[in-house]
């Protein structure tokens, strides 16, 4: 259930920060296969080497499908993303089964060739529940661009201490690409 899920998800005091988005998103460009470098820590994935693959399903729909391995065999999930609205195209919400709720998925910032910084929050009455993710076009980030996202992210008030870093070494990772 939903609330069992939440113990390991970072609850936070007080409500969502509104924070701004990828101006002028363009969901074509971001299709594709990004590499999860950096995230802040949820039950629901527990794997390694994860990625996320997007792809256009009909206009307006994305797919998403995120792979990852955990105890040496591929997991993956699929699902799909709708723009909640024309003005600001960036704010994505993600279902990934029928009868769940679906989850906002917002790309702060991307160049859509080398990296892009998500952000999920849900308001819980006077808490709430956040998960981030830097992502990256190959399996390793520049220090430096994974500085200035944490930095935006930190600007929000998310506590990037708490951002775990994903296993994308490319041996330990070479079952996800047979």
């Amino acid at each position: 259930s939903f609330f069992l899920a939440v113990n390991a998800q970072v609850i936070v005091p007080g409500r969502c920060p509104k924070p701004s988005v990828q101006k002028n998103f363009d969901a074509a460009r971001y299709l594709g296969t990004w590499y999860e470098i950096k995230k802040l820590p949820h039950t629901f994935q527990k794997g390694e080497c994860s990625t996320a693959t997007y792809s256009l399903k009909s206009p307006g729909v994305v797919g998403v499908l995120n792979k990852e391995l955990a105890d040496g065999s591929i997991n993956s999930i699929s699902g799909s993303a709708v723009s909640q609205s024309p003005s600001e195209p960036a704010k994505l919400l993600v279902s990934f089964f029928d009868n769940s709720p679906p989850a906002p998925y917002w790309v702060l910032s991307t160049d859509y060739h080398s990296y892009s910084l998500v952000y999920s929050c849900t308001d819980l009455g006077v808490l709430h529940v956040e998960f981030a993710w830097v992502m990256s076009r190959q399996p390793t980030l520049l220090e430096d661009t994974v500085e200035e996202l944490y930095n935006s992210l930190s600007s929000i008030g998310v506590s990037v201490d708490k951002m775990i870093t994903t296993n994308q070494d490319e041996a330990y990772c070479s079952a996800m690409h047979q």
